[in-house]
């Protein structure tokens, strides 16, 4: 219950303002609801905080808990997922829409480096003059572009223009478990 709040919103001991509450002992086990100073003070017996869980219920649910305790472990799952949180940043890579083939193999190259290390490439080209009349050229050259890294990654997001520049966003492909066979192919 008291996992989906913030700590810092929790309200506990004399900021509890309820004539009545519900209370839950420290093992789950439903206490009953009693007065608040009654709930008070049995926590204090015990060692522990009243903490009130559920604000808008009626009367409101307060749990007896070590409350340091409590925010402690809460820090501390807060800091596993920060450290378990992949963070993809996006790379880009400038192509022409008359390259040639040995720039773009190099440009290719440098996608796969990036692709490699986990990250997203932003592939972009940018018509100038009389080009942007010729857009067919430009998305040719995205198309096989992403051919050549087509073994490694994929189009997020497929080749779209916004004003002079054509933009294709490449990720790194995800490995699928394999297909678990069947009774039957045995």
């Amino acid at each position: 219950m008291a996992t989906n709040m913030a700590a810092a919103d929790l309200m506990m001991n004399q900021e509890i303002r309820d004539r009545e509450v519900r209370v839950i002992s420290q093992t789950g086990e439903q206490l009953g609801i009693m007065n608040t100073r009654d709930a008070m003070v049995m926590a204090e017996e015990a060692g522990l905080d009243l903490v009130k869980i559920v604000p808008n219920a009626q009367p409101p649910v307060c749990k007896l808990m070590d409350y340091d305790k409590y925010r402690y472990e809460q820090s501390k799952k807060e800091r596993e997922l920060r450290k378990n949180q992949k963070v993809v940043s996006i790379k880009e890579v400038q192509l022409s829409a008359t390259i040639e083939e040995n720039d773009i193999q190099t440009k290719a190259k440098a996608a796969q480096r990036f692709i490699a290390g986990g990250d997203k490439v932003k592939v972009s080209i940018r018509f100038r003059g009389r080009q942007i009349t010729h857009q067919e050229i430009g998305l040719a050259v995205m198309q096989d572009f992403a051919k050549r890294l087509a073994d490694i990654a994929v189009v997020e997001k497929k080749p779209l223009v916004e004003g002079r520049h054509m933009i294709m966003i490449i990720a790194p492909k995800t490995e699928k478990p394999a297909p678990k066979s069947s009774a039957k192919e045995a």
